[in-house]
């Protein structure tokens, strides 16, 4: 079993940047692939990057060139740095994590509490 603990998010003007920390805790054989995903009131949450554990990245193309997303394995936490911030980036952000469990071809999915983030005009 593992749980995530987000961190980060507040309140900037556009164009400032923010970053977001994603902290597992528990047990598992191994995590897997890592994603940030947002949410705005009245949309679906949708994938904003993914990391793997070798450490691929995938970006939306509405973030590439802005957002940057880490993981320090040894410290079991996922990071979300978002540059060039704009109000269209305000959202719920939670990070997912697909981890390999402690039974033989057994993975499951867990996801963050979120963190609000607000950009300002």
């Amino acid at each position: 079993q593992v749980q995530l603990a987000e961190s980060g998010g507040g309140l900037v003007q556009a164009g400032g940047s923010l970053r977001l920390s994603c902290a597992a805790s528990g047990s598992a054989l191994s995590i897997n692939a890592i994603g940030w995903y947002r949410e705005a009131p009245g949309k679906q949450r949708e994938l904003v990057a993914t990391i793997t554990s070798g450490g691929t990245t995938n970006y939306a193309d509405f973030v590439k060139g802005r957002f940057i997303i880490s993981r320090d394995n040894a410290k079991n936490t996922a990071y979300l740095q978002m540059n060039s911030l704009k109000p269209e980036d305000t959202a719920v952000y939670y990070c997912n994590v697909n981890y390999n469990r402690y039974i033989w071809g057994a993975t499951s999915t867990t996801w963050g509490q979120g963190t609000q983030v607000t950009v300002s005009s």
